[in-house]
């Protein structure tokens, strides 16, 4: 009888527990239900706003360093000094608001109008092309003229995409295994998507897009057969786009071998100059504002080649604190998504894992370019290089995340999301 009593007082004593306590979730460094003392939570990710506060800070700093220079030459004479550092803490500002703005969107709301998010991402890729809306730099129109800043449509559509996919995978969970009721319409979508982007031209942007629409098939458990066959149809597409195209090709060649004389003043001139700046820098570099490299040799210096000025300047230690920070971030990141999934959040799981691959992914591939193990991409370091639109798109994406996580404790805690 004391047995069968026993029995009952710990099958009720399992269900009075929290529910938190039996969720195989961490908050912070405690796993919940360790113990029965309260736990005194905050309401969102304090290190990781820390860290994106100190790329943004760093960013900013390097922005200004890697641009001093610019107006001594002639393309930029009628420009000040601080032109880039004064648009660049513009854009800081702005997207500082826009981020504040986002975090106060529950998620369901982003849920419920990802769809359409999606299809003004559309009408903005159509409307850049358009002459005399979009604005043209560098060959490629990819710009729209808002007076303060240059909004750029490509970085709305990995927003969109990333939202648009993570609700359509929870809409079509039930049929995940059917190739053309659940893979193939979204297919449809991204290609739609890829072809206005490669209509500007920005492969850069369009490979983001490929990684992170599969990154959110891959996570959402489709078909293993399925997801390798599309990943195999996205590498022939991009190896036909770079072999039908002669200046892509000869980007690859240059790539291949820089530094010959035709390489190393054409194709391969960004490529020679950042191996320069890095290895100039040595471990520790020539310190804050040192760098000749900077000084019109390097293009770009401070967008696409923003981590050549931190390795010149900052050296091999700067270069792997950069290199730190976004692994951890990434890894944050894609732990809080893994937090919402266990607290059967599919959609806020996947939106949060897909920024963990877009951030990841897309640093990784600046890194890679800047130290020569890729070839030249115009993809810039999310959170550092200069960039309005990139800057805004970044900030609000990670708010999102910021707001999973919230929703989330919220959750673990006894409230509603």
């Amino acid at each position: 009888m004391s047995t069968l009593a026993q029995q009952f007082t710990g099958l009720f004593s399992r269900i009075s527990r929290p529910a938190s306590d039996a969720l195989p979730v961490r908050l912070g460094a405690t796993r919940a239900g360790t113990g029965s003392t309260a736990h005194h939570v905050s309401g969102f990710d304090q290190p990781l706003v820390w860290v994106a506060v100190v790329l943004l800070v760093w960013g900013l700093v390097m922005v200004y360093s890697a641009s001093i220079a610019m107006p001594d030459n002639p393309k930029f004479a009628n420009y000040a000094h601080t032109h880039f550092l004064l648009r660049h803490s513009i854009s800081l500002v702005v997207a500082f608001v826009g981020a504040l703005v986002a975090f106060q969107i529950p998620v369901a709301t982003w849920e419920k109008v990802a769809p359409w998010l999606f299809v003004a991402s559309l009408v903005l890729l159509i409307a850049v092309l358009i002459p005399h809306v979009g604005k043209g730099v560098n060959g490629a129109r990819r710009w729209i003229s808002l007076g303060i800043m240059n909004f750029q449509p490509s970085e709305l559509a990995k927003l969109a995409v990333l939202l648009y996919a993570s609700d359509y995978m929870v809409r079509k969970m039930e049929v995940k295994e059917d190739f053309f009721r659940a893979v193939a319409p979204m297919a449809v979508a991204i290609a739609v998507v890829g072809l206005l982007l490669l209509a500007e031209p920005d492969m850069g942007a369009f490979m983001v897009i490929a990684v992170i629409a599969m990154g959110i098939l891959f996570l959402s458990g489709v078909n293993a057969r399925m997801f390798f066959l599309i990943a195999a149809i996205l590498v022939v597409a991009f190896g036909l786009m770079i072999a039908l195209s002669d200046w892509r090709r000869e980007r690859i060649f240059a790539y291949l071998d820089p530094w010959t004389e035709k390489n190393a003043l054409g194709k391969g001139y960004q490529l020679t100059h950042s191996l320069i700046a890095i290895g100039r820098g040595e471990i520790f570099g020539v310190g804050l504002g040192g760098s000749v490299e900077k000084l019109n040799w390097l293009p770009e210096a401070h967008t696409d080649f923003l981590l050549a000025v931190i390795g010149e300047e900052f050296g091999l230690i700067g270069v792997l604190a950069v290199i730190g920070m976004f692994l951890w971030m990434t890894r944050r990141i894609m732990h809080i998504g893994r937090q919402a999934i266990a607290l059967d959040r599919v959609f806020a799981g996947l939106v949060a894992q897909g920024v963990g691959i877009w951030m990841g992914f897309q640093a990784f591939i600046n890194m890679g370019v800047n130290l020569g193990a890729l070839p030249t991409k115009g993809l810039t370091l999310p959170l550092m290089s200069y960039g309005g639109s990139a800057i805004l798109i970044s900030l609000v994406a990670l708010s999102i995340v910021l707001r999973i996580d919230y929703e989330n404790r919220q959750l673990m805690h006894g409230g509603r999301a």
